[in-house]
């Protein structure tokens, strides 16, 4: 258990290392007046992309170390070795790309809702912490947004795999021909025939 929840939350830091930078590509503003803050404790002095890549990974690692968590509890870690290994490649494969699927439509969202200009909503923002470029602020909060919730929707749908897998599993185990060695059914007991003289 504790194995899979590590190499979750490393690949999870990895991907939000990944990701920061595209964030910062967007809204530089994003991490050098709002995280920066959030994050204090992080900042080593390092170049601003350095530190948002030291961001996207602190704010991803847990999450993926919870998912490593449930998955393992819901039935990944009583699979035989090779379907356990597929079963988590899928599973990376279906948070990762609910997440960047979220994150696009979160980007998105945050595009159509800034084309016009109308940016009342994010004005206290200019306000607290100064923000000059809100627009691209704007689309990396949602970016963001929609990315935590598009790996939630991947990691429900991930549980629900490995659920199916495991029933499966037991239904073969439990299944005629299918008993492991050892837990043979032994035949029924037959009297001695008598022959009568």
């Amino acid at each position: 258990m504790a194995r899979v929840s590590l190499c979750c939350a490393l690949v999870a830091g990895a991907y939000g290392a990944l990701h920061d930078q595209i964030s910062y590509a967007i809204s530089p503003e994003y991490f050098t007046k709002l995280k920066v803050h959030q994050f204090a404790y992080a900042d080593f002095g390092w170049p601003p992309r350095a530190f948002a890549s030291v961001v996207g990974f602190l704010g991803t690692w847990w999450v993926g170390l919870l998912a490593g968590w449930f998955l393992s509890r819901v039935g990944l870690i009583e699979l035989p070795p090779e379907r356990r290994r597929r079963c988590l490649f899928r599973a990376f494969g279906l948070v990762l790309s609910g997440a960047a699927v979220g994150g696009l439509a979160g980007a998105t969202v945050g595009v159509a809702t800034t084309w016009d200009g109308d940016l009342r909503g994010w004005q206290h923002w200019r306000t607290e912490i100064g923000i000059e470029d809100l627009r691209g602020f704007a689309i990396v909060a949602q970016l963001h947004a929609g990315g935590y919730l598009g790996a939630l929707a991947g990691a429900i749908c991930a549980f629900i795999d490995v659920r199916r897998h495991r029933a499966r599993a037991e239904g073969k185990g439990s299944a005629p021909g299918h008993e492991p060695p050892g837990t043979a059914t032994p035949a029924p007991y037959r009297p001695p025939h008598r022959q009568h003289l």
